[in-house]
């Protein structure tokens, strides 16, 4: 599912080039759950975009489900992202001034017309059917990582990006995400996982450790 050959990552500042990623080389197999752990500032965050092709690497070869990013466009890695990547960030991104069915048809605009029954059936799978109509702003922030967890399935993608997740969330709370991603894995879905959870490793077949932008 995911292949990478010797990817780094320069990002350019004011004050310089600052190096984030050097030398990674990875191997998911479809299917397989695995865990990033690193202290902050380690790459982990950018090694997550990288995989979704929501930022190019520097130096290196990508592939993911088949695809070698790092021979396609902007508007490649676009569909690429929408027919393939589900991602899921602490901080939610939903937007605000929709309803909680919108903010997740919006995830299935590839499939417009079925787009809105999808939502309704994973707002009942996940327990959300009664906030269907609700903003944002009116859930807790428990349910507003399962909503954007929802989003992320809509598509029925291969592979889940997930940045932190429960970040934000209270120890019930992260334990039900971190079950929904399983449940995900389960059924033949690949996941990696950003975070600082101790918890989330029972879940894992690989564990993958960063520091100062390299594999331990």
């Amino acid at each position: 599912m995911i292949r990478l050959e010797r990817v780094g990552k320069v990002y350019q500042t004011p004050r310089g080039a600052v190096r984030s990623l050097e030398g990674i080389d990875l191997d998911v197999p479809t299917g397989q759950f695995v865990v990033v752990r690193g202290p902050s500032g380690s790459g982990k965050s950018t090694l997550l975009l990288i995989v979704g092709g929501l930022q190019t690497a520097t130096s290196g070869r990508v592939v993911v489900a088949g695809e070698d990013l790092t021979a396609l466009g902007p508007a490649a890695r676009a569909r690429f992202r929408a027919a393939k990547v589900g991602f899921v960030f602490q901080t939610f991104h939903l937007l605000p001034y929709l309803s909680v069915l919108e903010n997740i048809a919006l995830g299935g605009m590839a499939e417009r017309p079925k787009a809105r029954h999808q939502a309704r059936e994973l707002l009942d799978r996940f327990q959300l059917g009664h906030r269907m109509y609700h903003r944002p702003a009116e859930l807790s922030t428990g349910e507003c990582q399962r909503v954007a967890i929802a989003r992320a399935l809509i598509n029925r993608p291969a592979l889940i990006l997930a940045d932190e997740p429960t970040g934000n969330l209270d120890p019930a709370n992260s334990a039900a995400v971190l079950e929904m991603l399983a449940e995900f894995h389960q059924k033949g879905g690949t996941v990696l996982l950003v975070t600082h959870q101790e918890g989330a490793v029972r879940f894992a077949q690989q564990t993958v450790s960063l520091k100062n932008g390299t594999i331990e």
